[in-house]
């Protein structure tokens, strides 16, 4: 049975010319960056290359990339250190926001009693947030971070990180957005986007897991938040992953390279997807913005099933077929993610069933036919057992 990846939300297959460079890399890479002598000089200098070309593409400074080990890493360290050094006084997020973000906001509440936390309102099913309602906020002249994800990582809803950064600016308000569903799959360009900070996980555009960037903008002046050692411009103590980074840089480079193309073939395979669930699947729905190219991410489809059956995730990877029934963060729930309770009520969700479908430029229209036959099988044996 040949087995068929649609789950690229969660993790990518690794390009087979990154994995040749990280093994080239783990080969001659031995030394210590930090050491002084040739081995560890040469080390180094891998990891500078790798930074200056991401800077490059993302048209800023080569200091203002930090690596980390992922996307939750940076969330962490960005909105720590916003709080603990910088004295934020207010965070203003949403509740749809990964859980990297939702968690360390609410444990920072904790620790700090004086912090106050400020949701944005949900202005209808779709996901959209109340943005002027958030220009209000800033008007009030707090000390403020404003945290909102670029694409949503469960609904794909896009938001305008240009418009947020701008209005931020005016305020002089700090803006964070989560961009790990959307670097290297847009062309984001960091010299217009006034953002303060951003982060990313290399396992999303097919490089390897456990290595990501933080962009922080020098002007913010930020302080890391481990200690231990001066790696990473003082910003991340710690002997450096240096053939992940080796991973993270070609896989970034081959991603921007071939963006266009890339886009170009997941775009008519999300198409073809949202076209044959609508002629084949009775009464499907697209949660978030999801038909819409201009205001949900390419790469993301989020659709609801208009039956009750939680093993349908299970009963797709039976047959080979793999997606989710949610973001990978919250995989193996049986009860609908806070995501979706936040965009409908419990009753409404009682007798549905979500999935994400994520793409990537391996797949094809031939595995999309055979995701669709199986609901379709799916959706008539329940409608049987229904009726008998």
């Amino acid at each position: 049975m040949k087995k068929i990846y649609l789950d690229s939300a969660a993790s990518t297959v690794i390009d087979e010319r990154v994995i040749e460079a990280m093994i080239q890399s783990m080969k001659e890479d031995f030394g210590n960056p930090s050491a002084i002598h040739s081995f560890g000089q040469e080390s180094k200098s891998k990891i500078e290359t790798v930074r200056k070309n991401i800077a490059q593409w993302l048209h800023v400074n080569s200091n203002e990339i930090i690596f980390t080990s992922c996307g939750t890493e940076s969330n962490n360290l960005i909105i720590r250190s916003c709080v603990e050094n910088l004295h934020i006084r207010r965070i203003i997020t949403s509740p749809l926001e990964h859980k990297s973000v939702l968690e360390t906001v609410r444990d920072l509440k904790e620790k700090h009693l004086e912090l106050e936390i400020v949701f944005l309102p949900i202005l209808n099913k779709q996901g959209d947030l109340d943005f002027s309602h958030l220009e209000n906020l800033l008007q009030d002249n707090i000390p403020t971070l404003v945290s909102l994800m670029h694409s949503n990582n469960e609904i794909g809803n896009l938001t305008d990180i240009e418009y947020i950064a701008k209005l931020c600016k005016k305020y002089n308000a700090l803006f964070h957005s989560d961009t790990v569903q959307t670097m290297a799959h847009y062309p984001l360009d960091f010299s217009k986007i006034p953002v303060d900070f951003a982060s990313c996980s290399a396992h999303k555009f097919h490089g390897p897991k456990g290595i990501g960037i933080a962009f922080i903008r020098k002007s913010t002046g930020l302080k890391g938040i481990m200690t231990g050692g001066a790696q990473e411009r003082n910003m991340r103590a710690g002997t450096e992953n240096v053939h992940s980074i080796v991973g993270l840089g070609k896989s970034f480079d081959m991603a921007m390279k071939e963006l266009n193309e890339r886009r170009k073939t997941i775009e008519e395979l999300k198409r073809y997807t949202i076209d044959q669930l609508l002629k084949k699947i009775k009464g499907v729905s697209f949660n978030g913005h999801g038909t819409d190219f201009s205001k949900s991410i390419y790469t993301l489809l989020s659709i609801l099933l208009p039956f009750p059956n939680t093993m349908v995730g299970f009963q797709l990877d039976m047959k080979g077929v793999a997606v989710s029934q949610g973001s990978a963060c919250a995989s193996g729930a049986s009860k609908p993610s806070k995501t979706m309770l936040q965009l409908y009520g419990e009753d409404e969700l009682k007798n549905t069933t979500t999935l994400r479908i994520s793409f990537s430029h391996y797949n094809t229209i031939e595995e999309i036919d055979v995701l669709i036959n199986i609901l379709s099988e799916i959706q008539e044996n329940k409608v049987s057992t229904i009726l008998s």
